[in-house]
């Protein structure tokens, strides 16, 4: 059942998008050459619970971390590690939920680490842009298709590869909620209607579509080990333009 949001429910989801974006301008400023990416989950994990909220990751079908920090050809769910350390000319996806009163925000950006080779950044580019065609789309009256689509394009422009395995889905009292949205056309006629919540987040590789899952049983990363790009804003449906809900909120 796809679960339209109270006025109460999108004050708490805002919040909770709110302290997604806190974690995010905070990983903009501390994401350099050297930095592990357990030290990367600690700082969110800090910031998560020092706003009264919790790391929705967490514990999450056994999840070890609060956030997922993959890098180069990892596309989702890498695990944070002592051990493992960004260095120049790599990019570092960082995915992080919380829950805030029973709401959940989720939010994903692939952020370069110094200096990346020019194919990287128009992958970044490319990324982000589908990420933006793509809520542009989300409005009243439209259909997830009509998300998804506009995905596609900006990704089949640039001649990159869009994961299959893995979309955007609704968001609410849980992290993953119905419905389950493509990022590439499927037929999808599911009405948006005011007051749905999507997370939106295109995955794309600079290579194939293909993807394989580690023997940790959580790290995606692309079959052909070429770099993959993940952006990801919680949007809510309104009557008028979209609201994005991981966004800082003004004072």
């Amino acid at each position: 059942m796809i679960h339209k949001k109270s006025r109460d429910e999108i004050k708490r989801m805002r919040h909770a998008g709110h302290i997604v974006a806190l974690v995010h301008k905070k990983m903009k400023e501390v994401i350099e050459p050297g930095i592990s990416t357990k030290e990367l989950d600690n700082i969110a994990y800090n910031i998560i619970k020092g706003e009264r909220a919790v790391p929705t990751f967490l514990g999450y079908h056994g999840f070890p971390g609060s956030i997922c920090a993959s890098i180069n050809e990892q596309v989702v769910h890498g695990i944070p590690n002592e051990n493992i350390t960004v260095k120049e000319g790599d990019i570092i996806s960082i995915d992080v939920g919380a829950t805030y009163a029973g709401m959940v925000g989720d939010g994903a950006w692939t952020y370069p680490v110094g200096k990346v080779s020019d194919d990287v950044q128009r992958l970044l580019k490319t990324t982000e842009e589908a990420l933006f065609a793509g809520i542009a789309q989300m409005k009243a009256g439209n259909v997830l298709d009509d998300i998804s689509g506009a995905v596609e394009d900006v990704a089949n422009r640039e001649k990159l590869g869009i994961v299959r395995q893995y979309g955007g889905h609704g968001v609410g009292h849980e992290m993953h909620e119905d419905p389950f949205l493509f990022n590439y056309r499927v037929g999808d006629k599911t009405l948006i209607k005011p007051n749905m919540a999507i997370a939106i987040e295109p995955m794309l590789n600079l290579g194939c579509d293909d993807v394989v899952v580690a023997d940790d049983e959580w790290t995606v990363s692309t079959k052909d080990s070429k770099p993959s790009a993940h952006f990801e804003h919680t949007v809510l449906a309104t009557e008028d333009e979209p609201l994005i809900i991981t966004q800082l909120l003004k004072e």
